[in-house]
């Protein structure tokens, strides 16, 4: 898991080509006036996912894991905590689903602040459960670019 603010974000634009390429189209979009949906940046490679949320409680959620694809997401409006915890054997409450990239755990879990123009990169050994609420429930702009392996 890497944590920072965009404007670091040309500090880890060499980990690979797709992952510079999520970054600088973050960097390089105006996600205000975008709705939320789906948007094609290379293919079924690199896409964006946007979407507003209002953020809930942790128990009305479960940490994800994704095997195919790696999630760049960045805080366009907001802010929010993430459960994170390392994937290290734990047994999934849902298998894993092809189609759609993912499966469930319920696990004892650390968690992590982002706030308007920070972003988080998960890898594959990164659990995490987005969107939980810091005090009160709150409106939250994301964009989740996935980058495929």
């Amino acid at each position: 898991m890497i944590i920072d603010k965009i404007e670091n974000a040309g500090l880890y634009t060499g980990i690979s080509e797709r992952i510079k390429t999520a970054l600088d189209y973050i960097q390089n979009t105006d996600f205000s006036i975008m709705g939320n949906g789906n948007y094609e940046i290379e293919g079924d490679t690199i896409f964006a996912l946007i979407n507003e949320y209002k953020t809930k409680n942790a128990n009305e959620s479960f940490l994800e894991g994704h095997r195919d694809y790696i999630d760049v997401q960045y805080i366009v409006e907001g802010f929010e905590q993430v459960g994170v915890v390392m994937l290290d054997g734990q047994k999934a409450i849902k298998e894993y689903d092809a189609n759609d990239d993912f499966v469930l755990f319920t696990e004892k879990h650390s968690l992590v602040s982002l706030k308007k123009d920070m972003f988080v990169i998960f890898f594959p050994d990164d659990l995490h459960m987005p969107g939980l609420k810091i005090g009160k429930p709150a409106l939250v702009k994301k964009v989740v670019v996935k980058v495929k392996i």
